[in-house]
């Protein structure tokens, strides 16, 4: 009886031991440097490219695609998205800036250097979000399900189903792919999700509360964290939100697993 019960613990136990290997380690953050952010911006999408920020805008009406200085966010140049579309998520490609808009269920293709238009495309559903690595994009639709694109046909060639402990992440918003990973803005919270993109499972949670306090905006239900770009020559990583007046440059620090 006594080699049973030693047994079963033995079995409690390593089953406790898996389940605390299991957990998903969450990191909270270090500013290192904080920059001028427009107010104004709804920010959809972000990207780091050559020393510059590219920032979409949203809202109908206000949307604009933009290339931004990091140190002083003078607005360099724009593009405005004219209504009735509700512009999203951006990306580069080869020369090309590409971005989504929200349920109109349209793309626009832009010239880089210029953001003069060069051709639109279309797709199901909702758009939300832009990445890439080197051979795709990824682009979220506020499901928890991320779209994989031919970058240059721009057509769907797979999906990654994003899982946390099991269970579908949805509202993934804003992406960015840094070091392997997509990092996703989760909508309306203050996490940032790290996937595994071979897998889909988050394999680590950023908590960004207290970056800034969001109840001294304008409209605090809405203008949430959003918006996440890496400087990967200089491993830097920024991360803003929708009207925020800062552009915070973080680093992460680990801090206990949930």
């Amino acid at each position: 009886m006594l080699r049973r019960h030693a047994s079963l613990l033995a079995l409690l136990l390593l089953a406790v031991c898996g389940a605390a290997q299991a957990a998903i380690p969450v990191y909270g953050f270090k500013v290192v440097h904080s920059y001028p952010h427009d107010s104004h911006a709804y920010t959809e999408g972000l990207f780091y490219k050559d020393g510059y920020l590219y920032e979409a805008t949203g809202q109908v009406g206000d949307s604009s695609v933009r290339k931004v200085q990091l140190e002083t966010g003078k607005v360099l140049q724009q593009h405005t998205v004219p209504p009735p579309y509700f512009g999203e998520g951006i990306v580069d490609w080869k020369g090309r800036l590409i971005q989504l808009t929200w349920q109109s269920q349209l793309g626009f293709v832009y010239d880089l250097d210029n953001f003069r238009l060069q051709h639109t495309f279309a797709y199901p559903g909702e758009g939300w979000a832009l990445t890439r690595d080197q051979h795709h994009l990824y682009m979220s639709d506020g499901s928890a399900v991320l779209r994989v694109l031919d970058p240059d046909s721009l057509k769907t060639v797979g999906s990654i189903l994003v899982t946390a402990d099991g269970a579908p992440v949805t509202n993934l918003n804003e992406l960015e792919w840094v070091k392997g990973q997509i990092y996703a803005n989760i909508w309306l919270t203050n996490r940032i999700a790290r996937i595994d993109p071979a897998s889909g499972h988050v394999v680590g949670w950023i908590d960004l509360r207290g970056l800034l306090d969001t109840r001294t905006l304008p409209d605090p239900g809405n203008d949430v964290l959003n918006g996440i770009a890496y400087d990967a020559t200089h491993d830097r990583l920024f991360v803003t939100g929708k009207c925020w007046p800062k552009v915070f440059q973080i680093t992460l620090v680990k801090r206990v697993s949930r």
